[in-house]
C-alpha cells in the first residue's frame, strides 16, 4: 500500500511539474499544459502540438526521459511486489508445513466458526498442540493474525487430513456448518485413523447423533443441547452452576479443576489416597478416579488404591495442581 502510495504521489508531482513547465516555457494554458504533459508522459505524440520555444523543447525531453524513468520504476516496483508476495507466500507455507510435520499427539480442529474459535482458544490456553483446517479466506486472515497453524482444505478430503497429520494425531474435532459436512469428515478420519479420538458437532436434529456414532465419533456434541441445560441450571442451581464455571475457566479463580494420568513409574501409583498424602502436600482434592476400564469413583475412599493409568480428577489452586501434575 506504501509502495503504491508513493507512486502516486510520483505521477502527480511529475504532471504538475509538466504543466505549470508547459504554462510558463510555453505560454499554454492549464489544460493545453496538461494535455501537453499527458501526451508526453504516455509518449502518444499524436503531433497536432508541439513545443515550440527552444526552452520547451529542452523541457520536453527532460519530461520524456523523466517520464521513461517512472514508467521503468513502476514496472519493476509491480514485478517485486509481484515476486515478493509470491515467495513470501511460499516462504510461509513451507514454514508451516515443516511446523505441521514436527507435530505429534496434536489435534485437529476442522471449521474455524464460532464454536472452533472457543475451542482454539482455550486449547491454546492450556498448551495442546493444534491446527485448524478451513477453506473460508476471511476466517483464514484471522487465523493467520492468531499465529495458529493451519492448513487451507475441505476436511472430508483424504489429503488435506493426511496433511494435517491425521495418523499422528492425538484427536480430531469436527465443527463446521452443517451435519452432513460433519458426517462426511468424522467417515473420513475415522477410515484414515480407526484409533483417532473423534468429536463431533450436532445440530441436534433427529437421528443425527446417532449417524455421527455410527460413523465414527467417539463423541457427539449438540451445542444447543448444552447451552439449554446450561441455562436451566444458572434457573435451578445457579451458585453449583457459578461453581463449576469458575473452575473450568482458566485465570478467572486461583482455583481449578484438573485431570491427571497416573504413569507406571510415578511414586503414587500403588499406593492408596491416605498413603499418597496428596490433600497434605499439595492441598488438592481428589474429586473422582477414572479407572483405565472407564470405571468412574466419585468421590474416592481414603483407601481407595491408585493404580497406573488411572486418571486423577482434582480440585485446588492452580500451581498446587502444577507442582502434583510433576509427580505424576
Amino acid at each position: 500500500m506504501r509502495k503504491v502510495i508513493i507512486i502516486g504521489l510520483i505521477f502527480v508531482a511529475l504532471l504538475l511539474i509538466g504543466t505549470f513547465g508547459y504554462m510558463f516555457l510555453e505560454n499554454t494554458g492549464f489544460w493545453m499544459g496538461m494535455y501537453l504533459t499527458i501526451i508526453t508522459v504516455f509518449t502518444v505524440g499524436y503531433g497536432d502540438i508541439v513545443p515550440v520555444h527552444p526552452e520547451g523543447r529542452v523541457f520536453t525531453v527532460f519530461l520524456v526521459i523523466t517520464s521513461v524513468s517512472f514508467v521503468m520504476y513502476t514496472f519493476s516496483k509491480i514485478t517485486e511486489t509481484m515476486i515478493e508476495g509470491e515467495l513470501r507466500g511460499l516462504y510461509k507455507r513451507r514454514k508451516m508445513n515443516k511446523e505441521i510435520a514436527r507435530l505429534r499427539d496434536h489435534y485437529i480442529v476442522c471449521g474455524f466458526g464460532r464454536i472452533g474459535k472457543e475451542i482454539c482458544k482455550i486449547l491454546q490456553e492450556h498448551h495442546r498442540p493444534f491446527l485448524v483446517i478451513e477453506k473460508d479466506e476471511t476466517e483464514l486472515k484471522i487465523i493467520e493474525e492468531l499465529h495458529y497453524i493451519w492448513i487451507k482444505g475441505d476436511a472430508s478430503d483424504d489429503d488435506v487430513l493426511l496433511g494435517a497429520g491425521i495418523v499422528r494425531a492425538k484427536g480430531l474435532v469436527s465443527v463446521v456448518a452443517s451435519d452432513a459436512d460433519n458426517l462426511y469428515i468424522t467417515l473420513t478420519a475415522r477410515e484414515l485413523n480407526p484409533e483417532l479420538f473423534i468429536m463431533a458437532r450436532s445440530s441436534g436434529g433427529s437421528g443425527v447423533q446417532t449417524k455421527l456414532k455410527r460413523a465414527g465419533a467417539t463423541k457427539v456434541i449438540s451445542p444447543y443441547s448444552i447451552g439449554a441445560r446450561r441455562m436451566a441450571h444458572l434457573i435451578v442451581r445457579p451458585t453449583v452452576t457459578d461453581f463449576i464455571d469458575h473452575t473450568m475457566r482458566a485465570g478467572e479463580l486461583d482455583l481449578i479443576m484438573e485431570e491427571l494420568r497416573v504413569t507406571a513409574t510415578s511414586h503414587l501409583n500403588g499406593k492408596n489416597l491416605i498413603e499418597s498424602e496428596i490433600r497434605k502436600k499439595y492441598d488438592v482434592i481428589v474429586v473422582a478416579i477414572k479407572r483405565q476400564d472407564g470405571t468412574m469413583l466419585f468421590n474416592p475412599k481414603p483407601d481407595s488404591v491408585i493404580k497406573a493409568d488411572d486418571i486423577l480428577i482434582v480440585l485446588g489452586a492452580s500451581e498446587h495442581i502444577i507442582g502434583l501434575g510433576k509427580e505424576m
